[in-house]
């Protein structure tokens, strides 16, 4: 399409002549080039160039206001023809919201209830074999279940498999099982339970290893990349590294002062761990001293996530506080405060250097008992999206695999998936029990969540 300077000059003295400037048109037809022109008067309709100019004007405005993901800002700032724009987003009513909602909503055919445990169900995980469709769960009667869930939604039938953690002691009760892994290649799982014991068990359920050497309570468990160790942390205050072919332990790390909440790898040799002693250390297989010993937090330090590309750490706290700490430092780079209350978990995307989406830009993710997850730019330090739906604290969030959505599943009952990129609401899932965890399946087609009424519910989605 194009627009020539005749058929302007046509619409200006258009404009003049309707407008009564009877004597500026006059000048304006006789200094410009109308008279030697073809254009037929009779087909331009009146306020031509108001009309074209008001047309132009909505288009910018869309343009403006239009996110990657073809969602719209909801903007309360005037849009000018003169002045440059600045956007004043304005939050979604209750009417909204609501309608929002029932747009989401995962239809019914499309979630499937798995029912076996007979107590709450604290974790769940699918297997990361694109080619399996197993997916593991944890719950407080002592069993871990490998679950079969074939292909289709809601009345599909669904095989497990009962992966029992008896006690070691003879009359002792049995325990819950607290923290499960599953080894890069989905052919192994790992498993830790309330009795300071971790197992390592098949793809299909048979028990492998037995790893006994923490005196209490096993909080995280976590295979290396290579698959060749297992690295624990527990209320005992100590991390074990573990050889998983052998079953013994590697070493032993004694440094925290209280129990140790959460372990993580860096690649290989090298973790982090954390503690409600509110120290963090980061820690070498092969080394009797700690690389590092990260002070900040001023309350018990919950979790610890290393980046994609093993360059940032990432920590949350009781003390409403995320930081985001450089491997080569001592200090945060970053002091992420906008929660108001205790922050649970946090996770990093799986994108940015590193990871297998590398094109599309890092992003951390925290979850809080404020009843939101924020998402944060680690370059910046700043908070990209704050994602408000929730209203109970919340306990789990996770990426699908190519980092464009994030699930997010709280003590509410609702299970809910959002854009990365523009923070909106995707898809909605209210259940009967507050969940625990969520997972996604390694195709990004499922999600799992763990609830506190001893059921896993499995939502198919369709993003």
């Amino acid at each position: 399409m194009s627009i020539t300077s005749d058929e302007v000059n046509f619409l200006v003295y258009r404009y003049l002549q309707e407008s009564g400037f009877t004597h500026s048109s006059f000048v304006f037809f006789n200094e410009s080039t109308i008279p030697r022109t073809n254009i037929n008067g009779a087909n331009v309709p009146p306020g031509a160039l108001i009309s074209l100019i008001q047309r132009g004007l909505q288009y910018k405005e869309m343009e403006t206001h239009l996110k990657e993901d073809g969602s719209e800002v909801r903007c309360a700032a005037p849009f000018s023809l003169i002045t440059p724009h600045v956007c004043q987003e304005v939050e979604p009513t209750e009417a909204d919201l609501m309608e929002i909602e029932e747009e989401c909503t995962v239809p019914s055919e499309n979630v499937r209830v798995l029912k076996g445990h007979n107590s709450e169900v604290f974790l769940c995980s699918w297997s990361p074999d694109p080619k399996s469709s197993v997916l593991a769960s944890g719950s407080g009667d002592s069993t871990a279940r490998l679950w079969s869930v074939v292909p289709g939604g809601k009345g599909k039938s669904t095989k497990s498999s009962v992966l029992q953690h008896t006690s070691a002691v003879a009359g002792e009760p049995n325990k819950d099982v607290t923290t499960l892994d599953w080894r890069k290649d989905g052919q192994a799982l790992a498993t830790g339970s309330y009795d300071g014991i971790a197992r390592i068990w098949s793809s299909k359920g048979e028990l492998q290893q037995t790893l006994q050497g923490h005196q209490g309570p096993i909080f995280s468990l976590k295979w290396n990349k290579a698959g060749d160790c297992l690295l624990s942390g527990a209320v005992d205050k100590r991390a074990i590294i573990w050889d998983a072919a052998t079953g013994e332990a590697k070493q032993q790390f004694e440094f925290h002062t209280a129990p140790t909440l959460d372990v993580d790898w860096r690649d290989n040799t090298s973790f982090a761990s954390c503690s409600t002693d509110k120290l963090i250390y980061i820690c070498e297989l092969g080394n009797d001293q700690p690389l590092k010993r990260l002070e900040g937090h001023t309350n018990e330090v919950n979790a610890v996530r290393w980046c994609p590309g093993g360059k940032l750490l990432a920590s949350c706290s009781d003390d409403f506080t995320c930081k985001i700490w450089s491997a080569t430092a001592s200090t945060p780079i970053y002091d992420l405060k906008e929660h108001t209350k205790e922050i649970y978990t946090i996770q990093w995307s799986p994108t940015g250097p590193g990871s297998a989406n590398p094109s599309l830009p890092l992003r951390l993710a925290s979850a809080s008992f404020d009843a939101t997850v924020k998402l944060w730019d680690p370059e910046t330090g700043k908070c990209v999206h704050t994602l408000k739906g929730h209203s109970d604290p919340v306990y789990s969030v996770a990426f699908s695999p190519d980092g464009r959505y994030i699930a997010s599943g709280s003590f509410d009952r609702s299970v809910r998936v959002w854009s990365v990129a523009s923070g909106q609401l995707v898809k909605t899932y209210a259940g009967d029990g507050g969940v625990f965890e969520v997972s996604w399946n390694a195709k990004g087609t499922k999600v799992a969540a763990c609830q506190d009424t001893s059921n896993v519910v499995v939502i198919d989605l369709d993003l």
